[in-house]
């Protein structure tokens, strides 16, 4: 393989819910959750049996034909989507529907400017990562697409004065992942959407990372009332089986044309009986107010830890969806985890990332919560840092 990705020293042979055993049968809590996929947790049976049954019955159908597989998919998805949203189309990661929504933008608005956050990541596609802010990923690539501005997030002042009559688009995550989990001011997202209202600029919100219960909405632009005009979702839509959604206004999606913008995959029968299963599991579990509810509670006692540890600088998030942040690099740290069984995610080199899974149980947090409480103590030992 390509060395691409930062690797952790663990070998996954097996999984369920939110615990993974590695190949010689060690036993982990799941914080990192395959970055934010697993959010029903790993091998749901109704996923399982759904897959198992399209198998059996078709696994290739290209969108040029039509499929009760994609139509049941395209129901759930119309069922739990945001106001007017009601056009949709397929696609097979985060990214492409990230660069669906920013070809569709592009030709209502037709305007090729485009502003994104400091601190936004939007994927590495080139679309995507032409309005992806952090300069490690995109300084090899240059040129990007030409026209891209970058604003302070949180920041409405800076956002007005960026806006001219080359700007047709504006894009954001409500809370942003990549970053370190940076929570919104108050007031900033609907301050976003009424501004995009008034200077008629297309609103793109990236849910891949916060959609679909994560922060204990279905989606977070429901936590300050704010819905775009185009949403981009994908992680956990399919329980692991690779898709991307990209929901669209109506009068947005009429600007395309006949074959404008596909994909040989999307759409695909297995991904939408996995997607369907999802959505089932989601609203038949509660998994939404369950996210809600763990994730007050796990953000409780990781607020506890940063009163008993001072190596911790910041506890912050929202529902499943939270980070702790520590004053000297976590290398060693996530590294602790692994070895006394907790699997946690990273943001940069301070920041400690958690996106277990909504099933995740209290039992399960506070038992991830002494892991961490143990490995605090140890870093803090090793850094010779005082009470």
């Amino acid at each position: 393989m390509i060395n691409l990705y930062q690797r952790f020293p663990v070998t996954i042979e097996r999984a369920q819910g939110a615990i993974i055993w590695d190949t010689s049968g060690k036993e982990y809590i799941d914080c990192m959750g395959g970055y934010g996929v697993a959010i029903i947790g790993h091998c749901n049976k109704d996923v399982i049996n759904a897959i198992t049954l399209q198998i059996n019955k078709v696994m290739v159908c290209h969108m040029s034909t039509y499929n009760d597989s994609r139509l049941q998919f395209l129901s759930r998805l119309k069922s739990i989507a945001p106001e007017n949203l009601n056009k949709i189309f397929f696609s097979n990661s985060g990214a492409e529907s990230i660069e669906a929504a920013l070809k569709f933008s592009r030709k209502f608005s037709q305007k090729s400017g485009m502003i994104s956050m400091y601190g936004g990541y939007h994927g590495k596609t080139f679309g995507a990562l032409s309005v992806t802010y952090s300069s490690k990923y995109r300084k090899s690539f240059i040129p990007l697409l030409e026209g891209i501005k970058f604003v302070p997030f949180g920041d409405i002042s800076s956002l007005i004065d960026a806006i001219d009559e080359t700007i047709g688009t504006v894009i954001l995550e409500p809370i942003q992942g990549e970053s370190g989990i940076i929570m919104p001011p108050d007031g900033y997202v609907k301050a976003v959407r009424e501004i995009c209202n008034e200077k008629k600029l297309v609103l793109i919100f990236d849910e891949i990372q916060t959609g679909l219960g994560r922060t204990g909405k279905m989606w977070a632009g429901q936590n300050w009332n704010a819905v775009p005009d185009i949403m981009c979702i994908a992680k956990g839509v399919a329980a692991g089986v690779p898709a991307g959604v990209t929901f669209v206004k109506d009068e947005i999606s009429k600007c395309m044309n006949l074959g404008e913008h596909s994909s040989t995959f999307a759409g695909n029968p297995i991904a939408c009986s996995a997607g369907s299963a999802t959505i089932d599991t989601i609203i038949k579990e509660d998994l939404v107010r369950k996210a809600a509810d763990t994730g007050t509670y796990f953000k409780k006692k990781l607020v506890e830890l940063k009163e008993k540890h001072p190596i911790v600088r910041d506890v912050r998030g929202m529902g499943m969806m939270l980070a702790l942040e520590s004053r000297f690099d976590v290398r060693d740290l996530l590294m602790d985890g692994i070895k006394n069984g907790l699997l946690m995610l990273y943001s940069g080199r301070t920041v400690i990332r958690l996106l277990p899974p909504l099933v995740m149980d209290k039992t399960q947090v506070s038992r991830a919560i002494e892991i961490m409480d143990e490995i605090l103590s140890f870093e803090e030992k090793r850094r010779n840092v005082k009470n």
